[in-house]
């Protein structure tokens, strides 16, 4: 009595279809930074003001980002770390996240970010004390 027969294995992939996500994602990327470069930022009413600035009068971990954005957007490194230093700094690690899922989807191998649970609670520990410090008298340099 024969085996069960299977279907063939599905064929691999090819480069440009396992570069398609990567490289849409940073479309999508380059286009936000686009819109976000041309639509300034720090003219009111073209984006709405963060929601915790309103009711609290506290800054949170991403109040400045846009105007962050903006300053990458036009080449201006201290005027994106005046405004955001945090989001400077989660741009870095994008771009080196990004550069390392395009040479792995380039060689066949899958992308994936397993961090254990330390790693998201010190992403949130960066993240509380950075809104904690910025609104502190002495963390005023961090204030956008």
């Amino acid at each position: 009595m024969p085996g069960p027969v299977l279907p063939p294995a599905p064929a691999p992939a090819s480069r440009l279809r396992r570069l398609a996500t990567p490289v849409g994602v940073m479309a999508v990327v380059v286009g936000a930074f686009g819109y976000v470069g041309a639509v300034d930022p720090n003219q009111p009413g073209h984006y709405p003001v963060c929601p915790l600035l309103r009711l609290t009068g506290l800054y949170c971990p991403g109040c400045g980002g846009l105007r962050s954005a903006h300053a990458v957007a036009h080449g201006d490194i201290a005027a994106a770390l005046g405004s955001n230093a945090l989001a400077v700094v989660g741009y870095g690690i994008f771009a080196v996240l990004w550069a390392v899922w395009m040479v792995r989807a380039a060689r066949g191998r899958p992308m994936s970010i397993a961090a254990k649970p330390v790693v998201w609670w010190g992403i949130g520990a960066v993240l509380l004390i950075f809104s904690i410090v910025r609104n502190l008298p002495f963390g005023s340099a961090l204030v956008p």
